[in-house]
């Protein structure tokens, strides 16, 4: 099939180049129209109590809480002087004549201890808007914002709506500094990589097509479902890293084809049949690792997963398609416009000396001249051959290395994000901080308790149960209709922290009044049921991963050995990482230098993304060695010759792909977003352990030890293999007896 693809696209080389011209048109014109039409938040699940609470209340008691907190203070006046009271009272009149809001309540018109600040220098107004969405809710906001400023006192916003308006544009001002810093960066790693402009330009090309196609294609998933802002934020890291992977990975493969003396059309075509043929498998394998997010039923996070999949997909096809076009076009002109760097050595003919790591695929006619030299003498061979000496003591060392990273991992503690992942300064937060330390209460997001069939009378004995539990500060009726009254219950602490959780679940735990209804939401109610959906559909998720990756390795490999020695391996450096991201951002380590605040918790959403993300990537590497491995067993029987030729084709590419997708997420992890610092370091930490220690070290250990049992598979599922598998031999080579192992 490959090499049929192959010749394909070498005649219809010019089609293909147009239609990827035709892509990156629509994507940079119609495409990148997709900002304005996603939404924003997509953070609760649709069925649970919290969320019901706020349609029930919504609709029998109308919009209640604060989509705005307008916070005036003054350093000169106290809020009841007329210096500090007649501008307020003048804004909150236009507040309250504008069509954008439905209620304003201040300290003058209720007296509420809790809007006074204790030195009385500053109050605060809960606004509430009248749109009933998210997105109409922040377009409300930025229409009012220039409305909120008062002459003679300071006025700064903070609240639900004020903090995802301030997030989101953080998140994208974050983004763009990424990707502004880390594509100079690409170029100039990329040139030092190849070594001539020309092969350095190709993965940015198919890196910029794959993040354009996939907001063609994200645009187009929003014509029938709601799609999350969020799913741009892993399109860019997801289809930027994946491509300039792949684009690494085939251009070296043909630059190699051509080294070995075959021409240009059949350069092409062994380039499909081998590193094509792995740029699928790698390609379809992370894209349902991406997939699995689309359990969990928050929009955001099933936006990621669908980004994420746009992203690799459209990677992978560009990859398949357009740049083996553009390498039939080019031919050896791939390695013009050549950049002189003191270690290439150069021919008397002008091109530039193979190095080992180049030639080690070039073999001759009969299979092995300079390029099985190469593999001899090459350096990641000789590191291969080490391990492959001493396996057991490698194998301990390197486990119990990643043992001691992944330790952090088993304290983790989850909770819910809230304005510290903003930065120091950001408004929302140093509101937040304020209303926590200056005013009585210290808290404007209380637990809601809507009871419905039983009239107020019947509710007061309930609310004095409630006042009774451990934590709760204060009980009040906030809101009363016929037979539904909403209850707010106040805290000490954050809304995050352990006593609202705890308050949480000693309300629902009561039994309510006599023939009633009772939900319980707010805040603190929406992170309690976030945490509970999310760690009911984390088991499923995983082992929608697992099967994904053991069927498709194997149809790679035809090993049922391989395919589950790759899935303990990927859960043996994520599990590094979180330890790392658990001790850092957990912990509070590193947090000076890298610029956050500690919560004393991870939100639960950034490790399951990331779980997503890394267990593709780990596989991505873990298939481009054992391509390369599987390729060497079936032309030489030899196990351990076949582990060192693939380390020593692979190791430079794995190494050269894993700085390069660094160089990206790097730009990520100097943002000013604590969730996106959090994601970017813990990427950086897997991306090094699976590069090094795990491709390097473990796999040849385990390699060694498991000998020819690496290649096993039971006699039917061989015959499944050798009928339908996705084989990785070239057309020109033929496979060996030693192709198969089954029992």
């Amino acid at each position: 099939m490959f090499g049929w693809w192959g010749r394909v696209v070498v005649r219809l080389r010019w089609a293909v180049l147009a239609g990827g011209l035709l892509l990156a048109v629509v994507g940079a014109t119609w495409g990148t129209g997709v900002f304005g039409q996603l939404t924003g938040g997509g953070f609760d699940d649709p069925a649970s109590e919290s969320t019901r609470a706020y349609e029930r209340i919504t609709e029998e008691l109308g919009p209640q809480g604060a989509d705005v907190i307008v916070l005036w203070s003054s350093d000169t006046a106290t809020a009841d002087q007329p210096a500090f009271r007649d501008p307020v009272a003048a804004t909150v009149s236009r507040l309250r004549e504008r069509p954008e809001v439905a209620t304003v309540t201040t300290w003058y018109d209720t007296g509420a201890p809790a809007l006074l600040a204790g030195d009385r220098r500053a109050t605060y107004a809960l606004v509430q808007l009248r749109a009933d969405d998210e997105d109409g809710k922040s377009a409300a906001y930025r229409e009012l914002r220039g409305a909120l400023d008062t002459p003679a006192v300071r006025t700064q916003t903070g609240g639900n709506v004020p903090f995802l308006e301030e997030a989101n544009t953080r998140t994208t001002e974050d983004i763009t500094r990424a990707e502004l810093l880390s594509m100079p960066v690409l170029l100039v790693l990329l040139v030092v990589i190849f070594g001539g402009l020309v092969a350095a330009s190709t993965p940015l090309l198919i890196g910029g097509l794959a993040i354009l196609g996939a907001f063609v294609a994200v645009r187009l998933v929003n014509l029938v479902t709601e799609v999350s802002i969020f799913a741009i934020n892993v399109i860019t890291l997801i289809g930027l890293g994946m491509a300039v992977d792949y684009a690494l990975f085939v251009v070296s493969r043909f630059r190699e084809e051509l080294a070995a003396g075959r021409d240009t059309a059949g350069a092409v075509r062994h380039t499909m049949v081998t590193a094509g043929r792995t740029v699928l498998v790698s390609g379809l394998t992370i894209a349902l690792a991406m997939a699995s997010l689309l359990i969990f039923p928050q929009s955001f996070l099933r936006s990621m997963g669908l980004g994420g999949m746009a992203a690799v997909l459209v990677a992978m096809l560009a990859a398949l398609t357009v740049l083996p076009a553009l390498l039939a076009v080019l031919g050896p002109r791939i390695d013009a416009v050549r950049v002189p760097l003191p270690w290439r050595r150069r021919t008397a003919g002008g091109r530039p000396a193979a190095t080992a790591d180049d030639a080690a695929g070039a073999p001759d006619a009969t299979g092995g001249g300079p390029g099985a030299a190469a593999v001899q003498g090459g350096a990641w061979a000789r590191i291969a051959r080490s391990v492959m000496r001493r396996p057991v003591p490698y194998l301990v060392g390197v486990a119990l290395l990643l043992v001691l990273l992944a330790t952090p991992f088993l304290r983790i503690t989850f909770g819910g994000f809230d304005e510290r992942v903003l930065p120091a300064g950001a408004e929302p937060r140093v509101v937040s901080e304020r209303i926590a330390a200056e005013f009585p209460g210290g808290t404007v997001a209380p637990v809601e308790v809507l009871v419905t069939g039983a009239p107020a009378e019947a509710v007061r004995p309930f609310a004095d149960r409630i006042a009774q539990l451990p934590g709760v500060t204060g009980v009040s009726v906030t809101a009363n209709r016929g037979e539904a009254t909403l209850l707010s219950v106040t805290y000490p602490g954050e809304p995050t922290g352990d006593v609202a959780q705890d308050v949480v679940r000693a309300v629902r735990d009561l039994p309510g009044p006599a023939g009633a209804e009772m939900l319980v939401g707010g805040r603190p109610g929406a992170d309690r049921d976030l945490l509970d959906s999310l760690g009911a559909r984390l088991p499923w998720m995983a082992l929608l991963m697992a099967a994904a990756t053991l069927v498709l390795l194997f149809l790679a490999f035809g090993s049922v050995v391989l395919p589950v020695k790759a899935v303990l391996m990927n859960l043996i450096s994520i599990g590094a990482s979180f330890g790392v991201v658990v001790w850092i951002f957990q912990d509070g380590h590193f947090a000076d230098l890298l610029g956050f605040t500690p919560t004393g918790f991870i939100e639960p959403s950034n490790p399951i993304l990331m779980l997503a993300v890394l267990f593709g990537l780990a596989t991505d590497y873990e298939v481009f060695l054992l391509s390369r491995v599987r390729e060497e067993w079936d032309r030489t029987g030899d196990n351990t010759a076949a582990v060192a030729a693939g380390l020593q084709h692979t190791g430079r590419i794995i190494t050269a792909a894993a700085l390069l997708l660094i160089v990206v997420v790097a730009g990520f992890a100097t943002g000013g977003m604590a969730f996106i610092k959090l994601i970017g370091v813990g990427m950086i930490v897997a991306i090094v352990v699976d590069a090094t220690l795990v491709r390097a070290l473990l796999v040849p250990a385990t390699m060694r030890l498991l000998g020819r049992w690496n290649w096993w598979a039971p006699g039917p599922l061989g015959r499944v293999y050798r009928r339908y598998g996705l084989r990785e031999s070239a057309p020109d080579t033929p496979e060996t007896r030693h192709s198969a192992f089954t029992g």
